[in-house]
């Protein structure tokens, strides 16, 4: 065994699951105009495998780049793993980029922009998580864990100030800034070396604007990267990586990294340089810990839950009252965006909405007095529930899970949770199970997507993440529910009961691929069409196939390459932080590609030269610029 470890076994892998780079709907803020045309960065799936000293008890978290996390790719990725690993010990979780392609849903409302189920992406989505989760599970071997938390005060704030007043004073008084501060680190060493690290803090992954049409992990995304990068690591070497970093999410239903409380802004006006700057300090944060080496057990529970019909003991309703949960219905405030991050639907806002407040209040809850329990005072928008009868739009039995690795406990709910919600299932787990508070977190955005989960308090005001807490004003009550019911049983040490998960769901509409590339009039794919160097920028036009004839995953559309006497070197991809990939139609059937190059500081003076990597029906082709110097 390692020297000095603690009788844990853990694992890590990673592996690219970047989707359609061209021409597909992004999924995150639902604007039919928002469609993939290159890329900023690449999604990665990292995955990290833990099992006690005798490898029995085990459990697998994978922390994927994805806007959401899709109920048809939890199904596709247990189906592929080992025996072993099922619903019950595997979390599948998002980081919440609102800029990556969509259409990986069976579930109808997220592909709506996308013209129907994209397959090449899903496939990309499947393939890659399984890869990685593979990975994580072969290199499972004697392993340190150390745990530690921290502050980070200037990476978050408030999105819903109105909605966070109206909880109680003594759930503000923990969070005196109106945001979740604690950053949460998980590392994994062995020789004392650093080979994996897990962290957590709330921010959504939205410093990129619905106005960007390029891929991008966002500023988790830039956080695992930088780390990463600084140590060694190259994502399209052969070899695997000696570290691998994942920055998690956790309850950031009402956290935006939109400093300046609107899209775009904060700490600057420039979206690309806020999701380096947000990313930085969440990687600052996490450095920055050490943490103690710990010991305990690897545990895990899952349970489905019907959540349209959860009765909800008064032990937990706060009224002294049983209520129900409803089945799903959208407020008018849910189809006016969350204003901070990227604006929703003409003829929508928070808070009040005349029109629809008044159809609701005379014409619906009049004639359905269990609907108003459940959903008063939202005004009633979109009534998934009926319509899922016809067309499944919304997911309604919901994954809720427990996991456990030595100290620190993970609360796996399918939604995006707020500060105060989140500190509500926190505090009920760790009553229950003698934990620690700031060891036991939310893992949000996991295992499917239910929208959110907000306090009842909360949910009356009706902005919009009240207007998206689709199961009404017992949501979170429900599930604070059945994470007692997880953790007194893992506490126990007995089996809970299943449920019965979503069915499954059949396609019903496929996005088909245009094809028919054709090169520009007297020229040959990947002709070199156009080149500058400007100051410490180099970019340069091609002659372009679609991208998505090969979505050149584990690959790239392009290399930065640099002379070395004996041929040419990459030392860039399109997955780096320095480069661009951009891709648009010139004509009917013919495009262009662009690669751009932002030098970083610290680049060796040298001959470089800038390449694009292409596919057409016939097979690759490579088209590169001409030599040029950077001093």
């Amino acid at each position: 065994m390692t020297e000095g470890a603690t009788g844990f076994l853990a694992g890590r892998g990673t592996a690219d699951i970047t989707g359609e780079a061209a021409e597909c709907g992004m999924l995150g803020y639902g604007k039919a105009d928002q469609r993939t045309a290159g890329i900023h960065t690449r999604q990665r799936a990292r995955a990290f495998a833990f099992a006690d000293a005798a490898g029995r008890a085990r459990v697998l978290l994978v922390v994927c780049e994805l806007p959401l996390m899709a109920d048809s790719v939890v199904r596709e990725v247990l189906r592929r793993l080992p025996e072993g690993y099922d619903a019950s010990n595997v979390m599948l979780t998002a980081t919440h980029t609102h800029c990556g392609p969509g259409g990986y849903f069976h579930h109808a409302l997220y592909n709506s922009n996308t013209g129907g189920f994209r397959e090449r992406t899903f496939r990309a989505i499947t393939d890659g998580i399984t890869e990685a989760a593979l990975a994580a599970i072969a290199d499972l071997a004697p392993t340190v864990l150390r745990l530690a938390h921290g502050e980070l005060t200037d990476a978050s704030v408030n999105r819903s100030r109105r909605a966070f007043d109206r909880n109680p004073a003594a759930d503000r008084a923990h969070f005196p800034r109106a945001v979740d501060l604690q950053t949460t680190l998980l590392a994994l060493e062995r020789d004392g070396e650093l080979v994996g690290v897990v962290n957590w803090f709330a921010t959504h992954n939205t410093s990129m604007t619905n106005r960007n049409r390029l891929i991008s992990a966002d500023n988790k995304g830039y956080a695992a990267h930088h780390w990463e990068r600084l140590a060694g690591v190259d994502h399209l070497a052969p070899t695997a990586p000696d570290l691998v970093t994942a920055f998690a999410q956790t309850n950031a239903g009402d956290m935006s990294p939109n400093l300046g409380l609107a899209p775009g802004t904060g700490p600057t006006a420039d979206q690309f340089e806020n999701t380096r700057i947000i990313g930085t300090r969440q990687y600052e944060a996490a450095a920055a810990l050490r943490g103690e080496e710990v010991s305990g057990a690897v545990d895990s529970r899952t349970t489905y839950v019907h959540l349209s019909a959860i009765e909800v003991s008064p032990e937990y309703t706060g009224d002294g009252r049983t209520h129900r949960t409803s089945p799903p219905v959208g407020g008018a405030a849910a189809f006016a965006g969350a204003r901070v991050d990227g604006p929703g639907f003409k003829g929508f806002r928070p808070g009040a909405n005349p029109l629809w407040d008044a159809l609701s209040r005379r014409l619906v809850y009049p004639l359905a007095p269990r609907l108003r329990d459940a959903q008063y005072p939202k005004a009633l928008a979109l009534p998934a529930g009926p319509v899922n009868r016809v067309l499944p739009v919304v997911q309604e039995r919901a994954p809720v899970q427990l996991l456990r690795i030595g100290p620190l406990y993970l609360i796996g709910i399918p939604g995006e949770v707020t500060i105060v919600a989140g500190l509500r299932l926190r505090r009920t787990a760790a009553a229950v199970l003698g934990a620690d508070l700031k060891d036991v977190l939310v893992a949000g955005y996991s295992n499917g997507y239910v929208h959110y989960v907000t306090t009842p308090e909360e949910y009356d005001a009706q902005e919009y993440e009240g207007g998206s807490t689709l199961f009404g004003r017992w949501e979170l009550p429900a599930l604070c529910q059945t994470v007692a019911h997880l953790a007194t049983a893992l506490r126990d040490g007995v089996p809970v009961e299943r449920g019965v998960p979503e069915p499954a769901v059949p396609v019903r509409r496929r996005h088909r691929h245009r094809g028919g590339d054709a090169p520009h009039p007297g020229r040959a794919f990947g002709d070199l069409l156009s080149f500058a160097l400007i100051g410490r920028r180099a970019t340069a036009s091609f002659v372009a196939a679609h991208p998505g004839n090969d979505l050149r995953r584990g690959g790239s559309y392009l290399s930065v390459e640099r002379w070395t006497g004996d041929g040419w070197t990459r030392i860039a991809g399109d997955g780096d932080w320095s480069t661009l990939f951009r891709w648009a139609r010139s004509g009917g059937s013919t495009s262009v590609a662009t690669v751009v190059w932002n030098v970083p500081p610290g680049t060796a003076p040298g001959r470089y030269r800038l390449a694009y990597h292409g596919d057409t029906a016939k097979g690759p082709f490579t088209g590169v610029s001409g030599p040029f110097e950077i001093g």
